[in-house]
């Protein structure tokens, strides 16, 4: 079954999965599989003011709708992109006083749509909303009474002129966004901004090794009638190179966890027990649960305490990063890492997620030699464990480098900027916003490169100089979210 612009996937039954989408034709890394406009998308409600509602980038001053006095958009070019989503939202919002939550604007705009085109296939769909899976009737208690309460305010919301939907349509749909709500991220691919419903992107099962990435692009509004104009779309991207017939997966999960844990997340998530090969046979789970080699091998009792002290402060790290307190969770890794490095192996996962943060906050702080010194440890772990192709692992390396840089480990800096960029070449593809930064570092780092290898000296003076007469770039300030996670889910 195929249909617009997905000529080369097909829908089928995947054994004990329900359906998937299958290869066409073969495909190699960093080829786009397919590229899918969102079917209706929302900004979270927490940032609707700094954030575009058609592209979602975000930008320091944006217009306001003036009839709600809610939507904002880059220019009158994303406004009127707009319009035909937001002109119902728009009354609906005057006439109910005040905008309702994310989930109910996502639900209403999912409706408008079908009050406009109908709950058939739309087009470029390779399925319709009514066949997307709900998993209502595995709601827990707790699900259900915010289901029900979700169902009260879209009711309220609702205008009485628009078309009207049963009470079991409308579960139907908040399920719908409940299970297959997929994240949306700014232009950086740091922060998650927004959440929306993409059909074809929903048929794509999970596995925790997988053979795709998906990546949001905001678009290109600027060009208007230029050929580079783009609407904002996700992009399915294959990882490694697929045959005609295989299966196409993603991960739904961060690899980072052992499989029991990341099954269980799966299950409370997602309502399915993953069988994938990395689950079944525990794949990396003794990497990722490493101790330290050697003569004299740390006790079963020694290691469960320091797994225990590392949990405990992982907890105290999240108050006091909430709370700005920043020098107080480099004492509490400092600490951490003390009780960890006799005991933990270097792929231990509690071992890398402190020195992931320490990293971070470190270079938030300018202490940026300490800081790379736990980037090198932290993504020497990491490229054992993550599949050589993973995003997470490209920004990682990234993120390193340009500590190094800041530290003024040009070689170190520059190797490990270009690994990210081989990585992101293949998960992001070269006209992304991320991925033409890094090539704009790479170009940098190797000029500085080649003059430190020609004289250290002059080198260190000239950057001396630089750097005081323009100021530092400062590190973003942490922020307390891991990277935007593939699929949103309503906390």
């Amino acid at each position: 079954m195929t249909k617009g612009g997905m000529e080369s996937v097909e829908v089928f039954t995947s054994e004990g999965k329900g359906r998937g989408l299958k290869a066409q034709k073969e495909f190699l890394p960093g080829d786009v599989i397919f590229a899918e406009p969102a079917y209706a998308a929302v900004v979270f409600d927490s940032l609707t003011h700094v954030i575009c509602h058609t592209c979602f980038k975000r930008q320091e001053r944006l217009h306001r709708c003036g009839q709600c006095k809610f939507a904002y958009y880059c220019d009158r070019t994303c406004q009127r992109a707009a319009w035909l989503n937001h002109k119902n939202e728009c009354s609906a919002i005057k006439k109910h006083g005040k905008a309702p939550t994310e989930n109910i604007r996502l639900a209403a705009r999912i409706m408008w749509k079908i009050e406009r085109e109908g709950s058939g296939l739309a087009e470029g769909c390779l399925v319709s909303i009514d066949d997307l899976q709900n998993h209502v009737d595995s709601f827990d208690e707790e699900e259900k009474k915010e289901l029900r309460a979700d169902v009260e305010s879209f009711l309220e919301f609702w205008p009485p002129q628009s078309q009207q939907f049963g009470m079991q349509y409308i579960s139907h749909i908040f399920g719908v966004i409940s299970c297959n709500g997929f994240t949306l991220s700014d232009q950086r691919g740091l922060q998650a901004v927004g959440v929306g419903i993409f059909p074809n992107l929903c048929q794509a099962n999970h596995d925790c090794w997988p053979n795709c990435t998906v990546i949001f692009n905001n678009g290109n509004h600027e060009a208007v009638r230029s050929m580079f104009h783009t609407q904002m779309r996700i992009e399915l991207r294959a990882l490694s190179k697929i045959s005609p017939g295989d299966e196409l997966t993603v991960s739904y999960v961060d690899f980072l966890n052992v499989s029991e844990e990341r099954r269980k997340q799966l299950k409370k998530q997602y309502y399915f027990d993953c069988t994938c090969e990395h689950c079944k046979k525990q794949i990396k789970d003794d990497l990722m649960l490493a101790v330290k080699e050697g003569e004299r091998k740390p006790s079963a009792e020694t290691v469960k305490e320091v797994i225990q002290f590392s949990k405990d402060t992982l907890e105290k790290i999240n108050k006091a990063r909430i709370e700005g307190l920043y020098h107080e969770v480099v004492k509490l890794c400092r600490e951490c890492l003390k009780k960890q490095e006799p005991v933990l192996g270097d792929t231990n996962i509690y071992l890398l997620r402190i020195l992931s943060i320490a990293s971070e906050v470190l270079s938030y702080l300018q202490m940026f030699e300490e800081a790379a010194d736990y980037a090198k440890r932290m993504v020497d772990g990491y490229l054992k464990i993550y599949h050589p192709n993973n995003a997470q692992l490209g920004m990682a390396l990234m993120r390193a480098g340009v500590t190094h840089w800041h530290a003024g480990l040009i070689e170190a800096g520059h190797g490990l900027i270009c690994k990210a960029y081989a990585i992101l070449l293949v998960t992001h593809g070269p006209s992304h916003p991320i991925t033409k930064d890094l090539e704009v570092m790479r170009v940098q780092t190797e000029m500085e490169l080649r003059m430190f290898q020609q004289n250290e000296f002059m080198y260190y003076k000239m950057r001396e100089a630089a750097l005081k007469n323009q100021k530092i770039q400062v590190m973003p300030e942490p922020s307390n979210e891991t990277s935007p996670s593939l699929f949103h889910k309503k906390e």
